[in-house]
């Protein structure tokens, strides 16, 4: 049994705070830290002395988090051996599961998010949504524990940026990077139970206006407060373990925290769904003050997302929101640098995480024990699909998202982040003084920008991510906005590329023929969709692309990579391209809002885009059908010594 230490007592508010500092000896450094009261409560019952089997594996994981905290304080960011792959995370995961193998799915995720909060900084917040479970103890000795599981949890404990460096992201298998801290917040909140908080009645903020409403959405949002019978071991009162940390006004039995299912289950991006989370009304319908918050949204996104836009109240596309970044390497990266200096902290990478951890947050709560250990739910997430289902993965983290949640839900959940935030933190600096009626107008711009220019915008990689060589040259700038969308298959390479390895090694050897073999600047299209669920990026929306002789400046050239003569591309693909890209253009001002969509044959003497494809464009609404082809259609008579489609003369493309 460990040694029983003495508490320590200390009045805070109308509370007695009872602390235990655990000292964790490595070599000759020590660390310590501070561990809520019931832990000690149950030392002192003798709950010591079951079996490491024995015991509710939630609560044994809870004990090993303690354990590991003081030990990787001793270590500096930057000191993993590992490299920052999900796939790292997913090696750390697993063998903190192997050390405690009772833990499953249990509360591994809650090391994470405690590194954080004890590297420096504390957040009340997510303190008093997430922490408010008792605290049991088992043992494990620190020292069975690798040093590269040290390291990299130390590495990816805290989110942040410093000057245009990003910390505590990863890389991960499908070409995306991502922020760990918010996903393993969301992966907490699932285990814990999806819960509802009522939100204090004397909050700081002033009443809302009584006129004001929705603006573009008109939607009033019910009280959702469906039980779901899997919650465990939520205190009934709703408690936190450390109510001293909220200011002496505030109790913690003001926040009613009670469980709840959220409906909605993600889905193939194939299948439109209408969240049934919302009861619209007519526009100009009066907007609810919230009475609760939903933590798994709050916790991952919602609370970021209102901060981001208090400090940078623009557009989605103008604000240094949703920022990409590149890696010093992909094989093992340790670096990763935004491509934009002024870009503020929810960057590409945060949304990603905070995603990732709502989606798999929702599963979890959705998922009856025995849940399945969390290595093994994001090895499935970040591959083939959870538990089977192609649709649950990162590829489609967008499309599953706008599943779960909606506009007006979400400006709920925003603004009642934000009330919540400035009554636990009175003095929050970006909060003080703000009404209500203030906190709503931020909430329903970050929920509008959002949900229509990043949920409503495809996943992009950047140049950076697919390994692509210089532009030989100096492109010619476009001028935006253009009025054409081109669409053009690759025919070579001629398989769909359906992960993001293949891909990205797909572009390279396109921009290699075509810069090498065809003596061009840079690969000759303006984007390239891959059938993983990602567009990648070839000039870009801002140059002069060789893809349409005669009529590059006029329009984008987007490509599906594979030959459709006799198929057609993937269906999430095709939405991109029919739907989903240009529509993000047009709300970013690329793409006129009246832009005509064609063909490449129907340009210049080629096949391409294939007669397969071509024939179901020709049934799209924004189809140029007034554009005759310029080609006979004679490919299975076309000699196999005459260059493909793609491969013409260099007069055929530019």
């Amino acid at each position: 049994m460990l040694p029983l230490p003495p508490a320590h007592s200390s009045a805070r508010g109308s509370r007695v705070i009872h602390l235990w500092t655990l000292t964790v000896a490595k070599g000759t450094a020590q660390s310590s830290m501070p561990i809520p009261f019931q832990f000690c409560q149950s030392l002192r019952r003798g709950q010591l002395d079951m079996s490491l089997r024995s015991r509710n594996p939630t609560v044994v994981a809870q004990a090993v988090l303690w354990i590991l905290l003081g030990l990787v304080l001793r270590l500096e960011p930057g000191t993993a051996t590992l490299p920052l792959l999900m796939d790292s995370v997913i090696q750390a995961l697993e063998e903190l599961e192997q050390k405690v193998p009772a833990t499953k799915a249990s509360h591994t995720a809650s090391v994470w998010l405690l590194f954080a909060q004890d590297s420096g900084r504390h957040d009340l917040l997510r303190h008093v949504l997430l922490e408010g479970q008792n605290l049991k103890a088992t043992k494990l000795d620190p020292q069975q524990l690798s040093l590269e599981l040290q390291g990299l949890t130390k590495d990816v404990a805290q989110h942040g940026i410093r000057g245009r460096q990003e910390y505590g992201v990863v890389l991960a298998p499908d070409g995306s990077t991502v922020a760990v801290e918010p996903l393993l917040a969301g992966l907490e909140a699932g285990l814990q139970g999806n819960r509802v908080v009522n939100l204090p009645l004397d909050s700081t903020a002033t009443p809302l206006d009584a006129g004001a409403t929705f603006p573009d959405t008109g939607a009033v949002v019910p009280d959702v407060r469906a039980t779901s019978p899997r919650v465990r071991d939520v205190p009934p009162d709703g408690t936190s373990a450390d109510v001293g940390a909220m200011p002496p006004n505030i109790r913690a039995t003001n926040l009613d925290v009670k469980p709840t299912s959220p409906g909605v289950r993600p889905v193939s991006p194939d299948v439109p769904v209408t969240s049934p989370d919302v009861q619209a009304s007519s526009p100009g319908a009066k907007a609810r003050s919230p009475t609760t918050v939903d933590s798994l949204l709050v916790v991952t996104l919602a609370r970021d997302l209102g901060l981001a836009f208090l400090q940078s109240p623009q557009t989605w596309s103008h604000s240094g929101l949703g920022t990409e970044g590149c890696w010093d390497q992909l094989s093992a990266p340790r670096t990763f640098t935004l491509l934009d200096s002024t870009a503020l902290p929810v960057t590409m990478a945060f949304l990603n995480g905070a995603l990732d951890g709502a989606l798999l947050g929702d599963y979890l709560n959705r998922t009856p024990e025995p849940r399945p250990p969390l290595s093994r739910l994001l090895s499935q997430y970040y591959g083939a699909g959870v538990a089977g289902d192609s649709g649950l993965r990162s590829n489609f983290r967008r499309q599953n998202t706008a599943a779960l949640t909606s506009a007006p839900t979400l400006t709920q959940q925003v603004w009642g982040a934000l009330i919540l935030l400035q009554r636990l933190e009175p003095t929050h600096p970006q909060l003080r003084g703000m009404s209500q009626e203030q906190l709503f107008e931020v909430a329903t711009n970050a929920a509008k920008e959002f949900t229509e220019a990043f949920l409503g915008c495809p996943a992009i990689h950047p140049r950076c991510r697919w390994g692509a060589a210089p532009y030989r040259g100096s492109p010619s700038p476009l001028q935006l906005p253009l009025g054409f969308l081109y669409v053009h298959h690759t025919y070579v390479p001629a398989p769909p590329c359906t992960d993001f390895a293949s891909c990205a090694a797909d572009m390279r050897s396109m921009q290699r023929f075509h810069q090498d073999t065809r003596g061009w600047d840079d690969i000759g299209y303006s984007f390239v969709i891959g059938s993983d669920g990602y567009v990648y990026e070839g000039r870009g929306w801002h140059w002069v692309g060789a893809h349409t002789l005669g009529h590059n400046s006029r329009g984008f050239g987007v490509a599906f990579v594979g030959n459709y003569t006799a198929e057609l591309p993937a269906k999430a693909a095709l939405q991109t391209m029919q739907d989903v890209l240009p529509g993000c253009a047009v709300r970013a001002g690329l793409l006129r809002p009246d832009y005509a969509l064609l063909g490449h044959r129907q340009l210049v003497r080629t096949d391409c885009p294939g007669d397969a494809l071509f024939n179901l464009l020709s049934t799209w609404p924004r189809f140029a059908a007034n554009v005759k082809p310029r080609t006979a259609r004679r490919a299975s008579r076309r000699s196999k010594r005459e260059p493909p489609p793609i491969i013409v003369p260099a007069t055929g493309l530019q």
